[in-house]
This record gives C-alpha cells, structure tokens and sequence, in this order.
C-alpha cells in the first residue's frame, strides 16, 4: 500500500474530542487561547479507545482538552512529536522507544507505564501449540524489539530454544535448537494479522490482534502475561516536556482507579493495566 505524507495522514487521522469550535475566526483564537488542549497521536486500539475514555468522561474536570491523532503504523508518531506536530505520542514501548532513539536521536522521555498488550500467538489452522506442523510457516514482527520478544514467547512455549541470556535482543541467529524447522517470516507488524491466510502460526501485536477482530484471551493458541513484562505501552514526551501542566494532568488521569476499571471491563484480559 502507498504511504502516504505525514501531512495527508495527519489531516486525514485527527479527531478532535470536545467541545466543537464555533464562531468567527477572533471566537476561535479566543476559544484556542482559553482551553488547555494536548494533541496526542496514538494507535487506534487500544490506545485511542483509552486515551477517548478519559478525554470523554475525565478531562473536564482537570480543565484539559484532549486532541487525538490516530495513527496505523508505529514509524510516524514519533516523526510527528519530534517534528512537534504532537504534544506527546501513546502507542509503544520502552524497548521498542530505545530502538528508536538509538536510530534516529530523538530526544525523548517516557513516562510510567499505562498497560500490556499480551503479544499473542494466533492460527487459522492450527489448534494448539503442539500441533504446529514440522517446517511450518511463522510469520513475526519485523522490528527488533518485537520479534525478540516472539522469539522469547516461541520459546517459553516450547517451539525453539534460544542462546542463554539473549533476552529481549533475541534474533533469528540466537535459535540453537529448531526441532521442528520452522521457517520465520518477519512482516511489519501491521501486517501480520492478514498473514494468518498463508502461515501456520503468527505472532501478532495485541493492538492489531484486537483491531481485526481477535481476542487475545481466548483466540490466542499462546499469550503474554503481565508478570515482569518489560513491554507496557506509555506516553512518550520531548525530553523537557514532562513537567508541562497538561501533561501531568493527563497522566495523573491515565493511572487513575477509573481508567484501570475500564481496561478490566473493556478488555476482559486481552489488555492488561499496568499500574
């Protein structure tokens, strides 16, 4: 699929939640001037379903306004906050943040953690982990971060081993033992719940999982657990932002008992609070 410029898909993602602007452009300037409005770019799900809970029922009441940017990929909301055309960004992870500050220099800080996304392991023919036949097709995340961490799901459940002490810098190069010579597809993750059709097993992203209709709890052959899960999702700042009174406010709503209620009641265990 084409991408498409920053500028077009930021246009064409933005929803603004709130009170509407309305009057002449001097009522809008006024209106802009006198509301403490965050512009904060997310994944759709279950991210911006999140961060619309709080603007929807919880924003008022700090006096905050919240703009989300809804984004498919996991490359663009960091060029837009860097390019600071965001306020801040709520989509990723802490290994897969430090890839990309390693990368690209961004200077950015990461606030604390929100929640889990159990990476999962999902099939269209294959009924149990066991089951996964010998020089099948497994398709995983092509980012570092992502597929070490497929790697090291693959592995608690039995399918490979890997090299002591990889951890989350697991590669394809780190498997030692491969009883079943499985063939590894590595796919933007975006893609992967589509590569379903053509693989035996893939290992998917909660939030895409999510988006196309999975349920992590119950349709994954294998899920993450949230015990000293290195991978919670948070807000991601420039580095000097943090201190900025909105963001505080919206972290301090982000872990509020009410948030953690409706991510139990929302995601039934496909999305873990993780504060």
């Amino acid at each position: 699929m084409r991408r498409r410029s920053l500028a077009a898909v930021l246009a064409a993602a933005t929803l603004t939640l709130g009170l509407a602007a309305c009057g002449s452009s001097s009522d809008d300037a006024a209106e802009s001037a006198s509301t403490d409005t965050l512009k904060v770019g997310v994944s759709p799900v279950p991210h911006g379903e999140i961060l619309k809970y709080v603007s929807d029922n919880l924003a008022a009441a700090e006096g905050l306004k919240i703009e989300i940017v809804e984004f498919n990929d996991y490359i663009q909301p960091n060029v837009a906050l860097s390019e600071k055309q965001l306020d801040a960004n709520y989509f990723q992870h802490i290994p897969y943040l430090e890839e990309e500050v390693d990368a690209k220099g961004y200077k950015f800080t990461a606030l604390k953690p929100v929640h889990i996304e159990p990476l999962g392991v999902y099939s269209k023919t294959v009924k149990a982990i066991a089951d996964v036949p010998n020089g099948g097709v497994v398709a995983i995340p092509n980012d570092p971060s992502n597929s070490g961490r497929s790697l090291n799901l693959l592995a608690k459940n039995g399918l490979i081993t890997l090299k002591e002490g990889v951890g989350v810098k697991a590669t394809e190069k780190d498997i030692t033992v491969n009883p079943k010579n499985l063939q590894f597809k590595a796919l933007e993750a975006a893609q992967l719940p589509r590569s379903l059709e053509d693989t035996a097993i893939s290992v998917i992203n909660g939030n895409y999982a999510i988006e196309t209709g999975l349920k992590p709890s119950t349709d994954a052959l294998a899920l993450e657990t949230g015990d000293d899960n290195p991978y919670a999702n948070l807000v991601v700042v420039r580095t000097g932002d943090e201190t900025d009174a909105r963001i505080v406010k919206l972290e301090k709503l982000l872990h509020s008992a009410e948030v953690k209620k409706f991510i139990e009641d929302k995601y039934q265990g496909s999305v873990l609070a993780a504060f």
